[in-house]
């Protein structure tokens, strides 16, 4: 048993992660504002992270084995967490993103066509922090939320006081109406009715990790040792097409497709640019990854029946007119 405090953690897999670890007998606590309460017999504490000062007095005494924070955005959020978690716990757990390595938000390192990219593509201990941009600003933070993403990571990885560790999770999917991005549903209600797909005229493909195997990831990482980055990734890259394909053929329709100009805006999971993540660090400390292709069916069925699931509960709530 560990004392593991989540940050976050109300809803999608996050709100997944905090039912896991208390059923596995952890001692958990979760930090949020209070719009969701965590289950029974999990630890809520409200309070608003961006308040330094009211996050070091709500944590009053507690200490923790391991941290895991789903909602850090940006180097400022980092930077608060990183002075009041210090010596309070052994270990922080970051969940990060696969944005990090898009290369039309930073200056990357190019890497070769068909050649997964490692974590140190992108190395927080070398990367810049700017803490005087607008990151309390909405719309900047929308806009730059790789570089938000990559600079929190950064200062986590300078501080003193705990090891770190970042999750750079890959496309996350599955959870029907729970999926908070909405991405696999348009997919799947516009295949179904015969929708055009927008995509590039020379697409790249990415990777994806179903929501419960990365909850399976995290929960390994808090119990592990490792630091650094690591790429979360079912196995098996998908392009815009053999992604589409899938979906087509569980809701048994054919995809159409339309491919747009160079710089024009195309469908949710066409690229034309390379960021494919490889996970070969985490195979190598022991995680075993399932295939994209053999969870995204059952993964397109969970988002049909959390459609259906909607449509009747507006219906429901429709007042009856005689």
């Amino acid at each position: 048993m560990q004392r593991i405090c989540v940050i976050g953690g109300s809803r999608y897999f996050g709100k997944l992660l905090v039912e896991r670890l208390h059923a596995a007998g952890h001692q958990v606590t979760v930090i949020n504002r209070g719009s969701t309460r965590p289950p029974a017999g999990v630890e809520h504490v409200v309070v608003d992270r961006n308040d330094e000062a009211a996050l070091t007095a709500a944590l009053g005494s507690r200490t923790f084995d391991v941290v895991v924070d789903q909602i850090c955005y940006t180097p400022v959020q980092a930077a608060i967490a990183a002075r009041a978690f210090a010596g309070r716990t052994r270990r922080y757990v970051m969940t990060s993103t696969i944005e990090v390595y898009d290369p039309a938000t930073a200056a990357l390192p190019a890497v070769p066509p068909g050649v997964r990219v490692p974590e140190g593509s992108v190395d927080p201990a070398a990367w810049a922090v700017d803490l005087g941009l607008p990151w309390d600003d909405d719309a900047y933070l929308e806009a730059h939320y790789a570089e938000g993403k990559r600079q929190a990571e950064a200062v986590f990885t300078r501080a003193a006081g705990f090891a770190f560790a970042s999750v750079r999770s890959a496309h996350v999917l599955g959870g029907g109406a729970r999926e908070f991005t909405g991405r696999l549903a348009h997919y799947v209600e516009r295949i179904a009715r015969g929708g055009v797909i927008a995509v590039h005229a020379k697409v790249l493909p990415t990777v994806f990790i179903h929501h419960e195997e990365l909850v399976d990831l995290l929960l390994w990482a808090v119990a592990a040792d490792f630091t650094g980055p690591l790429n979360a990734c079912s196995e098996g890259p998908l392009d815009v097409y053999e992604f589409t394909g899938i979906v087509g053929a569980s809701v048994g329709r054919e995809p159409v497709h339309r491919s747009v100009p160079a710089g024009a805006q195309a469908s949710p999971f066409s690229f034309d640019r390379h960021y494919a993540m490889s996970n070969a660090r985490a195979k190598q400390l022991g995680f075993a990854f399932s295939r994209t292709s053999d969870w995204l069916p059952g993964a397109v069925a969970e988002a049909i029946a959390g459609a259906a699931t909607e449509v009747v509960a507006e219906t429901a709530a429709e007042p009856v007119t005689a």
